[in-house]
């Protein structure tokens, strides 16, 4: 059950190994730091200390400091990862990958539409200059869209928003503050 106490073994938790002192009974860390999980606590321990994890656990309410464990324990990971970023690196990245993703399927659609258009029987006499109106409509609120026509569609998107110069960097995201 979330944030109970179990009950203990004999054993420290991982926290009280990793810091070589006797575990007592109402060891703010045993019920988070299991004894069998000790690079959980090393990596938090790393990041934000024994001292800081101990005052933010007694801030938050018991129903939610798994919670709280859980998620210093992923930023601590993250920030082992990538000591600059750590997490909000991830996120920039998985915002980047999502611009590209929405532009590959803006392309895929307009293709789908503008060969919808040049088979169909009662517009047959519509141009390629009909499918270029609809390229520039259909992408110009995308962030890789500057000017592009329907002879850069081969390039990929990827090379498109390093190109134009939009999200290769971690100051574009709208969801970082």
């Amino acid at each position: 059950m979330k944030g109970s106490h179990e009950p203990r073994s004999s054993s420290s938790c991982a926290a009280c190994k990793t810091l070589k002192r006797r575990c007592s009974p109402t060891c703010i860390f045993a019920p988070y730091f299991h004894s069998d999980d000790a690079k959980k606590f090393a990596q938090v321990h790393k990041v934000f200390g024994a001292s800081n994890v101990s005052k933010i656990l007694t801030e938050v309410p018991e129903d939610q400091r798994e919670d709280t464990v859980n998620s210093l324990a992923y930023e601590a990971e993250a920030r082992l990862r990538d000591p600059v970023y750590g997490c909000i690196g991830a996120i920039s990245m998985l915002q980047r990958k999502m611009i590209q993703l929405q532009h590959d399927l803006a392309v895929a659609r307009a293709r789908l539409a503008c060969y919808a258009l040049k088979n169909s029987p009662s517009l047959s006499s519509c141009s390629s200059s009909c499918c270029a109106m609809l390229d520039e409509a259909t992408f110009s609120g995308f962030p890789a869209w500057s000017g592009l026509n329907s002879n850069n569609f081969s390039q990929n998107s990827s090379d498109l928003i390093s190109q134009h110069g939009q999200a290769s960097d971690f100051s574009y995201s709208s969801y970082i503050l």
